[in-house]
Protein backbone atom coordinates (compact mmCIF):
# COMPACT_ATOMS: atom_id res chain seq x y z
CA UNK A 1 0.00 0.00 0.00
CA UNK A 2 2.95 2.30 0.58
CA UNK A 3 5.20 0.97 -2.26
CA UNK A 4 7.66 0.02 -0.33
CA UNK A 5 10.54 -2.88 -0.71
CA UNK A 6 11.17 -4.99 2.22
CA UNK A 7 14.90 -3.10 2.13
CA UNK A 8 12.98 0.28 2.35
CA UNK A 9 10.82 -0.33 5.05
CA UNK A 10 13.62 -1.82 7.06
CA UNK A 11 15.69 1.43 6.41
CA UNK A 12 12.16 3.28 7.92
CA UNK A 13 12.26 1.02 11.13
CA UNK A 14 15.90 2.32 11.57
CA UNK A 15 16.98 -1.49 10.78
CA UNK A 16 15.40 -2.73 13.70
CA UNK A 17 14.95 -6.30 12.20
CA UNK A 18 16.55 -7.02 8.92
CA UNK A 19 14.48 -7.12 5.82
CA UNK A 20 15.13 -11.15 5.73
CA UNK A 21 13.23 -10.73 8.91
CA UNK A 22 10.47 -8.57 7.56
CA UNK A 23 10.02 -11.62 4.75
CA UNK A 24 9.23 -14.21 7.48
CA UNK A 25 6.80 -12.07 9.06
CA UNK A 26 5.28 -11.98 5.57
CA UNK A 27 5.20 -15.32 5.12
CA UNK A 28 4.16 -16.37 8.53
CA UNK A 29 7.68 -18.37 9.76
CA UNK A 30 7.76 -15.57 12.56
CA UNK A 31 6.18 -13.02 14.46
CA UNK A 32 7.16 -9.62 15.34
CA UNK A 33 7.68 -8.37 18.96
CA UNK A 34 5.92 -5.81 20.42
CA UNK A 35 8.05 -3.35 19.98
CA UNK A 36 8.65 -4.05 15.84
CA UNK A 37 4.57 -4.29 15.65
CA UNK A 38 4.47 -0.27 17.07
CA UNK A 39 8.00 0.48 14.45
CA UNK A 40 5.93 -1.01 11.60
CA UNK A 41 2.76 0.88 12.71
CA UNK A 42 4.58 3.92 12.48
CA UNK A 43 6.38 3.32 9.78
CA UNK A 44 2.95 2.33 7.74
CA UNK A 45 0.62 4.51 9.36
CA UNK A 46 -1.73 1.66 10.35
CA UNK A 47 -2.90 0.81 13.73
CA UNK A 48 -1.61 -2.05 15.28
CA UNK A 49 -4.96 -3.82 14.93
CA UNK A 50 -5.16 -3.44 11.34
CA UNK A 51 -2.00 -6.16 10.94
CA UNK A 52 -4.78 -8.53 13.12
CA UNK A 53 -7.93 -7.96 10.46
CA UNK A 54 -8.60 -11.05 8.60
CA UNK A 55 -8.49 -10.22 4.76
CA UNK A 56 -11.50 -10.93 3.10
CA UNK A 57 -12.11 -9.55 0.51
CA UNK A 58 -10.47 -9.94 -3.45
CA UNK A 59 -10.53 -7.53 -6.28
CA UNK A 60 -11.17 -9.58 -9.39
CA UNK A 61 -11.58 -8.11 -13.25
CA UNK A 62 -9.73 -5.19 -12.77
CA UNK A 63 -9.77 -2.84 -15.77
CA UNK A 64 -8.06 0.57 -15.37
CA UNK A 65 -9.63 3.61 -17.27
CA UNK A 66 -7.38 3.21 -19.90
CA UNK A 67 -4.06 1.66 -20.79
CA UNK A 68 -2.17 1.89 -17.47
CA UNK A 69 0.99 3.75 -17.85
CA UNK A 70 1.58 2.94 -13.55
CA UNK A 71 4.50 1.53 -13.04
CA UNK A 72 4.09 -1.98 -11.45
CA UNK A 73 4.70 -1.18 -7.95
CA UNK A 74 2.24 1.63 -8.20
CA UNK A 75 0.02 -0.30 -9.78
CA UNK A 76 0.25 -2.95 -6.52
CA UNK A 77 0.14 -0.50 -3.97
CA UNK A 78 -2.94 1.37 -5.32
CA UNK A 79 -5.09 -1.91 -6.02
CA UNK A 80 -4.21 -2.77 -2.20
CA UNK A 81 -5.29 0.56 -0.85
CA UNK A 82 -8.43 0.35 -2.79
CA UNK A 83 -8.68 -3.15 -1.18
CA UNK A 84 -7.82 -2.04 2.26
CA UNK A 85 -11.01 0.43 2.44
CA UNK A 86 -14.02 -1.76 0.14
CA UNK A 87 -13.07 -4.60 3.27
CA UNK A 88 -13.84 -1.90 5.32
CA UNK A 89 -16.89 -0.76 3.85
CA UNK A 90 -18.10 -4.07 3.73
CA UNK A 91 -17.35 -4.86 7.42
CA UNK A 92 -19.17 -1.71 8.10
CA UNK A 93 -22.16 -2.55 5.93
CA UNK A 94 -22.26 -5.91 7.41
CA UNK A 95 -22.23 -4.57 11.32
CA UNK A 96 -24.97 -2.34 10.90
CA UNK A 97 -27.27 -3.98 8.69
CA UNK A 98 -27.47 -1.70 6.10
CA UNK A 99 -25.70 -3.66 2.91
CA UNK A 100 -26.48 -2.54 -0.65
CA UNK A 101 -26.60 -5.10 -3.71
CA UNK A 102 -26.17 -4.38 -7.68
CA UNK A 103 -28.64 -6.08 -9.46
CA UNK A 104 -27.67 -6.33 -13.07
CA UNK A 105 -29.24 -4.69 -15.10
CA UNK A 106 -29.90 -6.24 -18.19
CA UNK A 107 -30.49 -9.88 -18.65
CA UNK A 108 -30.89 -11.84 -21.92
CA UNK A 109 -29.34 -9.18 -23.71
CA UNK A 110 -25.51 -8.18 -25.58
CA UNK A 111 -24.10 -4.77 -26.79
CA UNK A 112 -22.32 -4.88 -29.97
CA UNK A 113 -23.06 -2.17 -31.89
CA UNK A 114 -23.46 1.85 -31.03
CA UNK A 115 -27.21 2.02 -31.68
CA UNK A 116 -27.22 -0.85 -28.57
CA UNK A 117 -25.14 1.22 -26.37
CA UNK A 118 -27.07 4.22 -27.01
CA UNK A 119 -30.69 2.26 -26.04
CA UNK A 120 -28.98 0.45 -22.94
CA UNK A 121 -27.84 3.65 -21.81
CA UNK A 122 -31.50 5.16 -22.02
CA UNK A 123 -33.07 1.88 -20.50
CA UNK A 124 -30.50 2.41 -17.77
CA UNK A 125 -32.14 6.01 -16.68
CA UNK A 126 -35.51 4.11 -16.87
CA UNK A 127 -34.77 1.41 -14.77
CA UNK A 128 -33.28 4.05 -12.06
CA UNK A 129 -36.13 6.33 -12.62
CA UNK A 130 -33.76 9.51 -13.55
CA UNK A 131 -35.35 10.82 -16.23
CA UNK A 132 -34.15 13.08 -18.56
CA UNK A 133 -32.04 15.76 -16.38
CA UNK A 134 -28.72 16.20 -15.74
CA UNK A 135 -27.24 14.05 -12.98
CA UNK A 136 -26.68 16.02 -9.85
CA UNK A 137 -23.92 13.70 -8.03
CA UNK A 138 -22.83 10.64 -9.99
CA UNK A 139 -20.76 9.01 -7.33
CA UNK A 140 -23.47 8.76 -4.73
CA UNK A 141 -26.05 7.73 -7.84
CA UNK A 142 -23.70 4.43 -8.03
CA UNK A 143 -23.45 3.61 -4.16
CA UNK A 144 -27.38 4.04 -4.32
CA UNK A 145 -27.46 1.22 -6.71
CA UNK A 146 -24.77 -1.22 -4.88
CA UNK A 147 -21.82 -0.05 -6.71
CA UNK A 148 -18.93 0.73 -3.96
CA UNK A 149 -16.68 4.08 -5.14
CA UNK A 150 -13.65 5.12 -3.19
CA UNK A 151 -11.35 8.18 -4.42
CA UNK A 152 -7.67 7.31 -3.83
CA UNK A 153 -5.90 9.90 -2.54
CA UNK A 154 -2.96 10.22 -5.81
CA UNK A 155 -1.63 13.30 -7.73
CA UNK A 156 -0.18 10.62 -10.33
CA UNK A 157 -1.71 11.83 -13.53
CA UNK A 158 -0.80 8.37 -14.87
CA UNK A 159 -3.83 7.25 -13.29
CA UNK A 160 -7.55 8.21 -13.03
CA UNK A 161 -9.97 5.45 -12.59
CA UNK A 162 -10.87 1.17 -12.46
CA UNK A 163 -13.15 -1.03 -11.90
CA UNK A 164 -13.31 -4.39 -10.30
CA UNK A 165 -15.35 -7.22 -9.23
CA UNK A 166 -15.94 -8.61 -5.64
CA UNK A 167 -18.02 -11.43 -4.19
CA UNK A 168 -20.25 -8.37 -2.82
CA UNK A 169 -20.50 -6.62 -5.86
CA UNK A 170 -18.78 -4.19 -8.37
CA UNK A 171 -16.37 -1.43 -7.31
CA UNK A 172 -14.99 1.74 -8.89
CA UNK A 173 -11.80 3.61 -8.18
CA UNK A 174 -11.30 7.64 -8.63
CA UNK A 175 -8.36 9.08 -8.00
CA UNK A 176 -8.42 12.18 -5.67
CA UNK A 177 -6.76 14.54 -8.48
CA UNK A 178 -10.25 14.64 -10.60
CA UNK A 179 -11.44 16.66 -8.10
CA UNK A 180 -9.99 19.24 -9.70
CA UNK A 181 -11.65 19.04 -13.06
CA UNK A 182 -15.63 17.52 -12.12
CA UNK A 183 -16.49 17.44 -15.62
CA UNK A 184 -14.14 14.65 -16.25
CA UNK A 185 -14.38 12.90 -13.12
CA UNK A 186 -18.04 12.69 -13.94
CA UNK A 187 -17.42 11.04 -17.30
CA UNK A 188 -14.57 8.95 -15.87
CA UNK A 189 -17.19 7.38 -13.61
CA UNK A 190 -20.10 6.83 -16.11
CA UNK A 191 -17.26 5.47 -18.11
CA UNK A 192 -16.69 2.76 -15.87
CA UNK A 193 -20.52 2.49 -14.91
CA UNK A 194 -20.91 1.22 -18.75
CA UNK A 195 -18.05 -1.29 -18.07
CA UNK A 196 -19.60 -2.45 -14.96
CA UNK A 197 -23.26 -2.86 -16.67
CA UNK A 198 -22.89 -3.31 -20.40
CA UNK A 199 -23.50 -7.44 -21.38
CA UNK A 200 -20.71 -7.06 -23.98
CA UNK A 201 -21.21 -9.58 -27.09
CA UNK A 202 -18.73 -12.20 -27.60
CA UNK A 203 -15.79 -11.31 -30.34
CA UNK A 204 -16.02 -8.26 -29.52
CA UNK A 205 -12.26 -6.58 -28.74
CA UNK A 206 -10.88 -4.34 -25.96
CA UNK A 207 -10.69 -1.61 -28.60
CA UNK A 208 -14.34 -1.83 -29.54
CA UNK A 209 -15.56 -2.29 -26.28
CA UNK A 210 -13.83 0.96 -25.05
CA UNK A 211 -15.86 2.56 -28.23
CA UNK A 212 -19.17 1.17 -27.10
CA UNK A 213 -18.67 2.12 -23.30
CA UNK A 214 -17.89 5.89 -24.35
CA UNK A 215 -20.70 5.54 -26.79
CA UNK A 216 -22.84 4.74 -23.35
CA UNK A 217 -21.30 7.29 -21.15
CA UNK A 218 -22.06 9.82 -23.35
CA UNK A 219 -25.66 8.84 -23.70
CA UNK A 220 -26.10 8.42 -20.10
CA UNK A 221 -24.27 11.61 -19.21
CA UNK A 222 -26.44 13.32 -22.23
CA UNK A 223 -29.41 12.31 -22.62
CA UNK A 224 -30.83 12.65 -26.22
CA UNK A 225 -33.92 14.64 -26.20
CA UNK A 226 -32.36 17.10 -23.50
CA UNK A 227 -28.87 17.48 -25.39
CA UNK A 228 -31.45 18.31 -28.41
CA UNK A 229 -33.03 20.38 -26.55
CA UNK A 230 -30.19 22.44 -24.93
CA UNK A 231 -27.89 22.02 -28.50
CA UNK A 232 -30.39 23.54 -30.57
CA UNK A 233 -30.96 21.77 -34.66
CA UNK A 234 -28.27 21.07 -36.87
CA UNK A 235 -25.62 23.52 -36.28
CA UNK A 236 -22.80 25.63 -38.24
CA UNK A 237 -21.55 27.28 -35.82
CA UNK A 238 -21.12 27.76 -31.99
CA UNK A 239 -19.41 30.24 -29.41
CA UNK A 240 -17.24 29.01 -26.38
CA UNK A 241 -19.62 31.23 -24.34
CA UNK A 242 -22.80 28.52 -25.50
CA UNK A 243 -20.55 25.74 -24.63
CA UNK A 244 -19.79 26.47 -21.40
CA UNK A 245 -23.27 27.07 -20.36
CA UNK A 246 -23.59 23.60 -21.23
CA UNK A 247 -20.90 22.27 -19.45
CA UNK A 248 -22.20 23.74 -16.26
CA UNK A 249 -25.72 22.38 -17.24
CA UNK A 250 -24.62 18.93 -17.60
CA UNK A 251 -21.67 18.71 -15.48
CA UNK A 252 -19.55 17.49 -19.40
CA UNK A 253 -16.99 18.37 -20.83
CA UNK A 254 -16.41 20.65 -23.71
CA UNK A 255 -14.77 17.90 -25.75
CA UNK A 256 -17.75 15.58 -24.25
CA UNK A 257 -20.43 17.90 -25.56
CA UNK A 258 -19.11 18.11 -29.01
CA UNK A 259 -18.90 14.36 -29.40
CA UNK A 260 -21.93 14.15 -28.09
CA UNK A 261 -23.50 16.67 -30.70
CA UNK A 262 -21.87 15.21 -33.76
CA UNK A 263 -22.51 11.51 -32.62
CA UNK A 264 -26.62 12.60 -33.31
CA UNK A 265 -25.99 14.65 -36.35
CA UNK A 266 -26.33 18.22 -34.89
CA UNK A 267 -22.82 19.16 -36.42
CA UNK A 268 -21.53 17.58 -39.23
CA UNK A 269 -18.06 15.21 -39.26
CA UNK A 270 -15.68 17.94 -40.91
CA UNK A 271 -16.66 20.20 -38.23
CA UNK A 272 -16.17 17.92 -35.67
CA UNK A 273 -12.68 17.38 -37.27
CA UNK A 274 -11.63 20.89 -36.69
CA UNK A 275 -13.02 21.90 -33.16
CA UNK A 276 -10.83 18.73 -32.70
CA UNK A 277 -7.95 20.45 -34.17
CA UNK A 278 -8.82 23.93 -31.98
CA UNK A 279 -8.70 22.26 -28.92
CA UNK A 280 -5.97 20.41 -29.44
CA UNK A 281 -3.54 23.50 -30.87
CA UNK A 282 -5.55 25.22 -27.51
CA UNK A 283 -4.07 22.25 -25.17
CA UNK A 284 -7.24 21.40 -23.84
CA UNK A 285 -6.70 17.87 -23.00
CA UNK A 286 -3.65 18.69 -20.94
CA UNK A 287 -4.04 22.11 -19.60
CA UNK A 288 -8.34 22.23 -19.29
CA UNK A 289 -10.74 23.71 -20.73
CA UNK A 290 -12.56 26.69 -20.74
CA UNK A 291 -15.19 27.44 -17.68
CA UNK A 292 -13.51 24.07 -16.12
CA UNK A 293 -13.96 26.10 -12.85
CA UNK A 294 -17.64 27.00 -13.19
CA UNK A 295 -18.67 23.32 -12.78
CA UNK A 296 -18.84 23.65 -8.80
CA UNK A 297 -21.81 21.01 -7.90
CA UNK A 298 -20.71 18.22 -5.32
CA UNK A 299 -19.44 15.25 -6.23
CA UNK A 300 -19.16 12.75 -4.28
CA UNK A 301 -20.30 9.98 -1.64
CA UNK A 302 -20.96 9.69 1.90
CA UNK A 303 -22.54 6.85 2.50
CA UNK A 304 -19.03 5.32 4.23
CA UNK A 305 -18.64 7.83 6.76
CA UNK A 306 -22.11 8.14 7.20
CA UNK A 307 -22.34 4.22 7.84
CA UNK A 308 -19.01 4.46 10.54
CA UNK A 309 -20.11 7.59 12.21
CA UNK A 310 -23.42 5.29 12.83
CA UNK A 311 -21.63 2.27 13.70
CA UNK A 312 -19.88 4.42 16.62
CA UNK A 313 -22.95 5.95 17.06
CA UNK A 314 -24.78 2.99 18.34
CA UNK A 315 -22.21 1.33 20.19
CA UNK A 316 -21.62 -1.31 17.35
CA UNK A 317 -17.97 -0.62 17.02
CA UNK A 318 -15.55 1.44 19.72
CA UNK A 319 -14.54 5.10 19.18
CA UNK A 320 -11.03 4.26 18.16
CA UNK A 321 -12.14 1.28 15.37
CA UNK A 322 -14.00 4.46 14.23
CA UNK A 323 -11.33 6.56 13.71
CA UNK A 324 -9.35 3.77 12.21
CA UNK A 325 -11.98 3.04 9.54
CA UNK A 326 -11.94 6.27 8.51
CA UNK A 327 -8.22 7.43 8.86
CA UNK A 328 -8.37 9.92 11.56
CA UNK A 329 -7.53 10.91 15.11
CA UNK A 330 -9.30 9.93 18.37
CA UNK A 331 -9.66 13.85 18.44
CA UNK A 332 -11.07 14.58 15.17
CA UNK A 333 -13.83 11.31 15.48
CA UNK A 334 -15.32 12.70 18.74
CA UNK A 335 -15.42 16.09 17.00
CA UNK A 336 -17.63 14.24 14.55
CA UNK A 337 -19.80 12.64 16.90
CA UNK A 338 -20.15 15.39 19.02
CA UNK A 339 -21.56 17.25 15.73
CA UNK A 340 -23.74 14.18 15.15
CA UNK A 341 -25.40 13.87 18.73
CA UNK A 342 -25.80 17.21 18.78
Amino acid sequence: MCGLSLRELAEKIDDAVSYAALSKYEHGVMQPSSGVLIALSQALSQSPDFFFRPFRLELTAVRFRKKSLLGASAEKAFLERARDHFERYQEIEELVGDVRRFEPPFEGVSVATQEDAEDLARQLRENWRLGMDPLPNIQELLEENGIKVFELQTDDKHFDGLKADTETGPVVVLASWLKGNLPRMRLTEVHELAHIVLPVGNGISEAEEEKLANRFAGAFLLPEDAFRNAFGKHRHQLGIGELIEMKRTFGASIMAIMKRAEQLGLISAPIYKRFCIYANEHRWRTTGEPGDELYVRQEGSGRFRRLVLRAVAEDVISVSAGAGHLGIGLHEMRQELRTVIA
